[in-house]
């Protein structure tokens, strides 16, 4: 079953945010950096889904192109799957536009890839499934 996992927030700063997210009740969790995506990640669980708060650690990431040419907002939403490579598979079979043909892993060790916005109606798609404990991506 295919269901939303999260919502990607751009933001120049994940403290700013985090004091925002806080007074509302909320927790914000699991702060890292994603080295390859040249971006810091803080997580905002809610009863189903999470908010991941997106600041980029380069003017020249692709979050930090976002910020520079839209400012703060909705980046991305995230759709989470039972089998990722035979959803890659299955987008690619079908001429999907895909910003990357490979899976990579990301904040709290997620499986991902994009979907590039011209396939989906304007909106940045991400796909994603949790690190399977014994799979070809886990982490050493």
């Amino acid at each position: 079953m295919t269901k939303i996992d999260h919502l990607g927030i751009a933001v120049k700063s994940i403290s700013k945010a985090r004091a925002f997210y806080e007074s509302l009740g909320l927790s914000v969790l699991q702060e890292e950096t994603i080295e390859h995506e040249k971006v810091r990640v803080a997580m905002v669980p809610l009863d189903e889904g999470r908010i991941e708060l997106l600041e980029p650690t380069s003017e020249d990431s692709p979050v930090g192109k976002f910020l520079a040419k839209r400012g703060g907002g909705l980046h991305h939403v995230a759709l989470h799957v039972e089998n990722i490579s035979a959803t890659l598979e299955d987008l690619k079979a079908n001429g999907v536009n895909l910003i990357s043909n490979e899976i990579q892993v990301g904040a709290g060790g997620h499986l991902y890839f994009f979907i590039h916005p011209s396939s989906t109606g304007g909106v940045l798609l991400e796909i994603c499934q949790d690190l399977p404990a014994d799979g070809p991506h886990r982490r050493q």
